[in-house]
């Protein structure tokens, strides 16, 4: 084995890992305070690449600039969702959730169809190819920025839930809802702020993607079920589990399409996915912990 290649395929993965990271934790967030199983978490990583590419288009906006305003700009849609359409199934059968956000998930592909057509849009910035050579082993330096970005708005997340009264707030939602509201805690108020930080950091996601991944309708669909993965392995809920996740699953996915074929990248993925549900379902850290 040429100890370069490998050395060179880990970081790689480790790379990737980082993005996953930051849109599975979103996930996790969603879940962990709502209980709620987003299935068009996918279609706002992809709404958060066409702002993305928008902003450039119109402003010339680097991506790493315009995550500043993805960000708070999809906190707030996330919000309005919440209030409107995701409030009317907490509490309710799963199958209305599942529905839900299914409906959803086709509604928001389909006006990114309306809007933009199903054309293949990219971000061209002067750091596009460029490479940081450390020994033998290549960074790219798109995906070297988006993994320092998505592993700093991670960690914001925790200091945010650890440090933070509202962070507290929506620890003690995600434990207990009826003690929260005996202590003056409205869970309302914290599940709309859950579910808008758990889409706008899905958007921001998008936004570090863009400068080395194509930008269309259905891009969402690539990412949100590796984010199922992550999750399910990190533990249902648990934001340092999705993270750790996330990691090791880049670098199996990178290392699969290394060493057995590219075409099959998902497959030591899928096969980690169904260990942990065989051998340990509550995930590598447990689930049900917002922290």
């Amino acid at each position: 084995m040429d100890v370069a290649i490998f050395l060179q395929t880990i970081v790689n993965g480790l790379m990737m890992g980082g993005v996953y990271a930051l849109i599975a934790v979103g996930l996790t967030l969603i879940f962990g305070v709502m209980n709620v199983v987003n299935f068009a978490h996918g279609e706002f990583v992809m709404l958060g690449m066409v702002l993305t590419y928008l902003l450039h288009a119109f402003l010339g906006m680097d991506p790493g600039v315009s995550i500043l305003l993805v960000i708070p700009i999809m906190l707030g849609v996330g919000a309005l969702i919440q209030k409107g359409l995701i409030s009317r199934v907490i509490g309710q059968p799963d199958e209305a959730q599942i529905l839900l956000t299914l409906g959803l998930s086709v509604l928001l592909i389909n006006l990114a169809l309306l809007f933009l057509g199903p054309d293949y849009r990219s971000v061209k910035t002067g750091y596009k190819f460029s490479v940081y050579a450390a020994g033998p082993v290549l960074f790219s330096v798109p995906r070297l920025l988006a993994f320092v970005v998505a592993m700093a708005f991670s960690g914001i997340l925790w200091l945010f839930l650890t440090r933070t009264d509202l962070g507290k707030g929506l620890r003690a939602v995600a434990e207990k809802p009826e003690v929260a509201t005996l202590m003056g805690i409205n869970p309302k108020m914290m599940h709309a702020l859950a579910f808008g930080i758990g889409i706008s950091l899905a958007a921001g996601a998008g936004s570090i993607l863009t400068p080395f991944f194509y930008t269309f309708p259905s891009v969402g669909g690539m990412f949100v079920l590796t984010a199922f993965v992550v999750v399910v392995l990190g533990g249902m809920g648990n934001i340092p589990g999705a993270i750790l996740g996330a990691l090791a699953i880049g670098v199996t996915e990178s290392l699969t399409s290394q060493y057995v074929a590219l075409d099959l990248a998902m497959l030591g993925v899928f096969i980690i996915f169904v260990l942990v549900l065989v051998f340990k379902p509550s995930g590598i850290l447990g689930k049900g912990k917002v922290y």
